[in-house]
This record gives structure tokens, sequence and C-alpha cells, in this order.
């Protein structure tokens, strides 16, 4: 061989060898639980961690975080895409467990997820380029974070949406204070106090979704995004539009709350929680009592926290929602409720936790008003 064809191929094999190298720091070092790739023009971030339906944890973060600023700023990146592996889940939440064990041993994970987080969730909701979350599956929490304040979000018949904070002595958070006062009526509000699950096409009803495909087009749909030349938010929406439109399936079906969508506007109008559970009770009906039995189980501390972040965050932007939610989920964290739920829901799943404070009633307005307090140079900058 000779010394020209030597050289030629010795440096063949260190640019593969470059490439290998680039692609897997791109795709994170923890057994590439986030894939990063630049398929033609798109940036695709793929959630990889099916066992765990693809639950977001800080090394995921800190690995999505940086990329999306690089693609950003990059001439040839024209889109990005973020969707999930495993046909069940695009992201059914943040990574709780491990947020949990680290409040009990006053670890500093307690605070960095949360922060961190919230940044990526900011970058979503003011990124510079048109963002596509394929939410293809169980969409929840920290999955909701990662999709609702991107420009497009595409429901499957497979999504399952929900915001079941309340249930684990939280409050639905990633920007819940943003996006769910700005649905129709009082319906953000019935979602994030009740933890309602909103499945398929009920999920762009409600307005949490832009787009509804059917999955079995998901994969086409992909292909023809990230064949879009430099396309703008109006190639993009036209793109979904075709799709939607040859998307026919559950059309006939009615919005699973048609029937009680006055009723909820009536219900959930309050200037507080308890002024709910009386117009509930005042109300008898069958789903009126529903409604109650499901608050009755909820933290008292979580409902009268949520409500009053809905309330506060109707006349908020983005970026102040998130800083107040970095105010309240902290005072979770230091709180008894967060740690409680996680063991009854998650951990022991006896489903039968015990709230401190266990009525409305003992959740003072003093309480409610430290929580909401600046963390001075604590708090989450953006």
């Amino acid at each position: 061989m000779s010394l020209t064809l030597i050289k030629s191929a010795l440096t063949l094999r260190s640019v593969c060898r470059l490439h290998r190298i680039h692609a897997h720091m791109m795709s994170g070092t923890a057994g590439a639980e986030v894939l990063l790739e630049r398929v033609r023009n798109a940036g695709v971030i793929t959630l990889n961690r099916p066992k765990a339906l693809n639950a977001l944890n800080l090394n995921m973060i800190r690995h999505i975080y940086p990329q999306l600023k690089r693609w950003e700023e990059d001439s040839e990146t024209d889109i990005v895409i973020i969707k999930g592996v495993g046909g069940k889940a695009f992201c059914a939440g943040g990574d709780i467990r491990a947020v949990t064990d680290a409040g009990k041993a006053g670890a500093p994970l307690a605070q960095d997820f949360f922060r961190e987080e919230y940044i990526l969730n900011n970058t979503i909701g003011t990124y510079k380029k048109p963002y596509v979350a394929l939410i293809d599956g169980i969409t929840m929490g920290g999955g909701v974070g990662l999709s609702v304040h991107g420009r497009f979000r595409v429901a499957t018949e497979k999504t399952l949406f929900a915001m079941p904070e309340t249930a684990i002595g939280l409050f639905p958070d990633v920007g819940g204070g943003f996006f769910l006062p700005r649905l129709q009526g009082k319906m953000g509000l019935f979602l994030a106090l009740t933890g309602f699950r909103l499945k398929g096409r009920d999920v762009q009803r409600v307005g949490v979704a832009t787009h509804f495909v059917q999955s079995d087009k998901i994969s086409a749909l992909e292909n023809d995004l990230v064949d879009l030349t430099s396309p703008s938010v109006r190639d993009v929406a036209y793109l979904l539009d075709t799709y939607q439109e040859q998307s026919t399936l559950d059309a006939e079906k009615p919005f699973v709350l048609q029937q009680h969508t006055q009723a909820i506007d009536r219900l959930f109008e309050a200037s507080c929680v308890e002024e709910i559970l009386e117009n509930l009770q005042k109300d008898g009906s069958a789903f009126a009592q529903k409604q109650m039995e499901i608050l009755s189980k909820m933290s008292p501390t979580s409902l009268k926290l949520t409500f009053r972040q809905l309330q506060e965050g109707a006349a908020l932007s983005l970026q102040q929602v998130l800083e107040m939610e970095y105010r309240l989920c902290q005072a979770c964290m230091r709180g008894h409720d967060f740690y409680e739920g996680v063991r009854a829901v998650l951990i022991d799943k006896d489903q039968s936790p015990k709230w401190k404070p266990s009525t409305l009633a003992d959740v003072t307005e003093q309480y409610m008003d430290e929580c909401f307090r600046s963390l001075g140079d604590k708090d989450l900058k953006l």
C-alpha cells in the first residue's frame, strides 16, 4: 500500500473515531438516557428510558439544555423535534424518587433538579426555531414541561395527559401556573386540582396539544419534518395540518367532558378552594359528588397552593410563573406532604397518605404567604 493510501486510511479512521466520540458525547453518558442527533436540517431529541417511561432526570436535562442552545444558534439546524421511545410514554414525569431521597437527605439535587428543569422549560417556551413535541403516549408532569411550552405539540390516540401532583403533595409545576389558567373557562383549574386524565383527541380539544395525528402516521410525519428546508412556523403548521386532516380516528367521539364543561365553569368559579367544595356540595349531582370525593383525597396544602398558583399565574409571564413555582417547590421540599404523598402513591402504594395539616381550614394564609415568599439570592434567575 502506498504511503498516500496509508495516510488516507488513517485520516478516515481518525475522522470515524471522532464521529463516534461525538455521537457518544451527544447521547449522554449514563446509558444514553437521551439521544441527541442532527438528522438533515433537524435537531432530534429522543428520550431513551423506556423502562422508566422516559421519566426526566437531571442527567437528561443537563444534556438537552446545552444542545438546545447550540441548535438555536446553529445556522444548519432549522427545526427541533422531541420524542420518546418504547411505545408507552413520551415522558411520564420527572424523576420524583431521586428528588424525594435528595430532599430527605438535604442534598442539593432537590434544588438543582427543579432549577435546571425550569430553566429548560423556559428555553423551550422562548425558542426561536420551530419546536415540535411528538407526545405519543403518557405525558405527565415533567413531560408536560418538555412539550407544552413549545410551538407545536402533536397528540395521538395513545396520548394520556394529566397533572396529578396534588395527589403527591406537590402542585402542577413546570409552568402549569402559566398554561393551565389560559385554557378555556375553568378547565385548567379543574385539571390542576383533580388531576383528571385526558386522552387522545381530547388533549388537543382543550388546547394542551396543537394537533392530533394518528400514531401510525407519526414516523412518516417525522420524516417529512426533517426533510423541510429552512421551514417557517407557517410551513411546519401546514405540514402538521395536512397530517391532522388525514387522521380521522375518534373524530366522531365527543369531548369526554363535553356534558360537564358548563358545570365545571360554574362549580370551580370561586375565591378559594373551600368555596369550590361548597359549590360541589350544594350542587349534589353525581359529577359534583365525584369531584368532592377526589378532592377530599388530595393534600389540602397542595390544593391551596395550586389554587393560588393558578390565580396569580393568570396575570404573569412564563418566566415570572417559573420563578414563583421554584419558590413553591422549595417550600414543598421543606414541608411534610410531598414526602408522604410519594410514599403513599409511589413507594408503599397503599394510597393512604396522612396529610399534615389534614384539613383545608388548618392550612393558614400565613403559611401560604411563606411558600410564595422570595428566597432572596436563592431565587430562580432566568
